[in-house]
């Protein structure tokens, strides 16, 4: 029997940005209301996926071209609400999928995020996750009155440090501190709930939480380490990780790179589940993907500046300054934002001009280029995990729609059942028991 593996979907947190995109029907009036991504929730948990991660900033970009017009007229990222809430709608409408906000550590004092988080994964029975992000744009900072983002590796220093506040929160109530036993009149047992008094270099806080413990102990955390520090840090602390590697070999390099990162801290890494972001390109027959994957590079050619400008958007650069034709590796490109996203852009780009090496690396693919039907696809998909060792996939698409949805839920998923890839129900009915079940 192969060896099964887990899915999960990156969601864009504007669901706004899919406007333009074919068959997102009326979501440029209706994105207001939280229909599509509930629906979508619904969707996926039937498909049996282990979680929805709900990617955010909770910032206007403007790097491109120094102006924030090209991010508005063409709806790159904005608008965007408050993940918190979304999580709650999404968890309210469904039963066992995990739900993941993501929350930046300079957004959110430790306590408040440490209590949020709790009272989502107690409202939704144990199925919140929380992806950690130490930001990455100055703009950002400058909304909660920051001057500016520390350096980049300084964040991370910042980030172990955020997340000793934040365990000692979520450890200050002790299992068996809740009675409530009638005949002794004794709700919490006094004895069981501690103070944190965590006090560092960069956070203080004293605890214990007044929300009550999350059902699951501590929340399971998201990260997306992928630079050497990064790669330190969800070792250490993440319960999956986000990869955007690109080939199969350099997902396995990545993955056994992070597992033996988190055995060296006495971590079991088979408790670190790494799953890999694609984009799939799905048919009813190999020359109708072929055809639509024809159709998304043409899209992808006609909107090249939209695509310099998102990407600039997580690593600070005026793109617009640089001709098109420019081989990259003439430009000098560095960031304090997302460093390994602008590695991995310059490694795969070489010589290319940035018009081509932006086509390849934000046009079409993700980590692996899956374009067939839904049986072929489920044979790459097998194919590429056989090679890295596990631990899944990550579905990540700018043009969300129920179309796309349901090629996913009712089209690919079940190819993947039928070779035993994936679960066909889940078997606990908490988040973190289902991302440990294989």
């Amino acid at each position: 029997m192969p060896k099964p593996f887990h899915l999960g979907w990156f969601l864009q947190g504007s669901s706004a940005q899919a406007w333009g995109e074919p068959f997102t029907g009326t979501i440029g009036t209706d994105w207001m209301a939280p229909d599509l991504f509930c629906d979508m929730a619904r969707h996926l948990e039937r498909a049996c996926f282990d979680y929805i991660l709900i990617e955010d900033s909770s910032y206007v970009g403007e790097s491109y071209g120094n102006s924030r017009e090209l991010y508005l007229k063409h709806a790159l990222a904005v608008p965007r609400q408050d993940p918190a809430i979304t999580a709650t709608l999404m968890a309210a409408a469904t039963k066992r999928i995990g739900i993941v906000p993501t929350f930046a550590t300079f957004t959110h004092p430790p306590y408040l995020l440490a209590r949020m988080i709790a009272s989502l994964d107690q409202i939704s029975s144990g199925r919140i996750g929380w992806n950690m992000v130490t930001g990455s744009s100055d703009v950002a900072a400058r909304n909660y009155g920051l001057p500016a983002l520390p350096e980049h590796d300084v964040r991370y220093d910042m980030a172990d440090e955020y997340m000793q506040a934040v365990n000692g929160l979520w450890d200050s109530w002790e299992p068996g501190a809740l009675i409530a036993d009638r005949a002794s009149g004794v709700m919490i047992d006094h004895t069981k709930v501690h103070a944190v008094d965590f006090e560092g270099r960069w956070y203080k806080t004293h605890g214990p939480l007044n929300s009550g413990p999350c059902p699951q102990g501590r929340p399971v955390i998201a990260q997306a380490g992928g630079s050497n520090r990064g790669r330190q840090f969800a070792s250490a602390n993440a319960d999956t990780i986000v990869a955007g590697v690109k080939g199969t070999a350099g997902m396995k390099a990545y993955r056994d790179d992070v597992r033996a990162r988190a055995a060296a801290q006495g971590r079991d890494p088979d408790r670190v589940k790494v799953l890999f972001l694609v984009n799939p390109v799905i048919g009813h027959t190999q020359a109708e993907a072929e055809e639509r994957l024809a159709q998304r590079r043409a899209r992808a050619e006609a909107q090249i500046p939209q695509l310099l400008a998102f990407f600039g958007k997580i690593t600070n650069i005026d793109f617009a300054q640089y001709d098109l034709d420019t081989p990259v590796n003439t430009l000098d490109l560095r960031t304090n934002g997302h460093q390994q996203s602008l590695d991995d852009f310059k490694r795969t780009a070489g010589s290319k001009s940035l018009r081509q090496a932006m086509l390849s690396y934000r046009g079409t693919s993700g980590s692996i280029e899956l374009v067939g039907t839904p049986d072929a696809i489920a044979g790459q998909m097998a194919e590429a995990m056989e090679e890295v060792g596990g631990d899944g996939f990550l579905f990540s698409m700018t043009d969300v729609s129920r179309r796309t949805i349901a090629e996913v839920a009712d089209g690919l998923v079940p190819a993947l059942q039928a070779r035993g890839l994936t679960r066909r129900a889940y078997a606990h009915a908490q988040f973190r028991d289902n991302l440990l079940e294989f």
